[in-house]
């Protein structure tokens, strides 16, 4: 019989911990360091996030996303302006990010507000992605109801008909990036006991 159970299920951590004198200075710095370690680690699609949103309803709502930039201004990521999160980012721009790092036994949480990137910046960004994912943006209608998975297939098929291989895909004008301007951004280190740092 198998005696696991949710409140038994505990991973001790292990880590020294996180001094202040080791931090960078710059926020960014600090971020770009430890995201190199994790690449360096082989962290599965270590750029991988948890974005956080509430919409005019206030009521919140997460799921994963790709950041796909970092500059001095903060975090981007692309979307479908008219998904969920696009939605509810209209409504309030505020919202958060989490990176979870489990293996090195770390996260870094961001808070701030998403601000839409100007035209040229997702054309950019667009027109670099794979072909198959170009596509998928305009058969894709993220957050709303697909009858069957037939439906999704056949939506792709007629776009990929619509701009065939040798024609460049122009960009949805529902979709582009955003740029996550931090007011706050903790790193956080696991340590043994529970007595973690951050």
């Amino acid at each position: 019989m198998d005696d696991w159970t949710l409140a038994s299920c505990r991973q001790e951590y292990t880590s020294t911990g996180l001094h202040e004198d080791d931090l960078a200075h710059d926020p960014f710095a600090q971020f770009r360091g430890w995201l190199a370690q994790a690449r360096a680690a082989g962290i599965w699609e270590p750029n991988a996030m948890v974005l956080a949103t509430a919409g005019a309803d206030a009521a919140p709502s997460s799921r994963m996303v790709l950041l796909k930039g970092l500059g001095d201004d903060g975090f981007r990521f692309f979307t479908n302006y008219e998904s969920r999160k696009g939605t509810d980012l209209d409504h309030n721009a505020r919202c958060s990010l989490l990176f979870p790092w489990h293996p090195l036994e770390r996260q870094v949480r961001v808070e701030g507000v998403a601000v839409r990137l100007d035209a040229a910046d997702s054309d950019d960004y667009f027109a670099a992605r794979p072909r198959g994912a170009q596509v998928g943006a305009w058969a894709s209608r993220q957050s709303r109801v697909v009858p069957d998975r037939q439906a999704l297939d056949d939506g792709y098929a007629a776009v990929g008909a619509r701009w065939p291989e040798a024609v460049p895909v122009p960009r949805p004008e529902y979709w582009g990036g955003y740029c996550v301007q931090p007011e706050q951004v903790e790193f956080w280190q696991g340590r043994s006991h529970r007595m973690h740092d951050r």
